[in-house]
Parts: structure tokens; sequence; C-alpha cells
């Protein structure tokens, strides 16, 4: 894979910004929530977007 663009860069860095602050909201959340249920769905949103969020930093040079 060539070198990334400018542009490239910049929507990796926004993308980066939007997974962290996914993954910030769903453990908050997870913490706020009583319902076991709840709690696991929310836990398992915030290691789907840590998971995003490391795939994304992985395509930074």
């Amino acid at each position: 894979m060539g070198e990334l663009t400018r542009r490239e860069l910049e929507a990796i860095a926004q993308a980066l910004a939007r997974e962290q602050l996914l993954v910030k909201k769903y453990k908050l959340y997870s913490r706020m929530c009583h319902d076991p249920q709840l709690r696991t769905k929310c836990e398992q949103g915030a290691a789907k977007h840590q998971n995003h969020w490391d795939t994304l930093l992985s395509q930074l040079p």
C-alpha cells in the first residue's frame, strides 16, 4: 500500500475521534446501567468500537 494522502489521514483522524467518543460513551453507559443484560450490551458496544479504533490506528504510518 502506498503512502496515505493528507485527505485520507484527516479522514482516519476524524474516524478515530468518533470511535474514541463512542468507546467513552458506551463505557459510561455500562457504568450507569443497573440491568446486567443492558450493561453487557454496553460493554460489547465499547469493545466493538475499541476494535474499530484499533483497526483504524493500524492504518496510520
